[in-house]
């Protein structure tokens, strides 16, 4: 493990603590468990954005191929 040193907004800081009681979490394990979560928010996000630039990248391609398959269809 790491050990990091960090600073908090005030508000944050009071907020994580409120949860970090009802929840009966250490704070370390709730900050963890949150960084996580963000993680995972942003790779599915990174992957969004590069799945859409990819798309535009073959959208000619696939439209081409579409064209000769209805000109095969069209032609039987």
């Amino acid at each position: 493990m790491k050990t990091l040193s960090l600073k908090l907004d005030d508000t944050i800081f009071e907020e994580t603590e409120k949860m970090t009681s009802k929840l009966h979490l250490a704070r370390n394990r709730y900050i963890n468990e949150a960084l996580s979560v963000y993680n995972l928010f942003n790779k599915r996000r990174l992957l969004k954005k590069q799945l859409g630039k990819e798309s535009k990248l073959v959208s000619k391609d696939s439209m081409d191929i579409l064209a000769e398959f209805e000109k095969l269809i069209d032609a039987n």
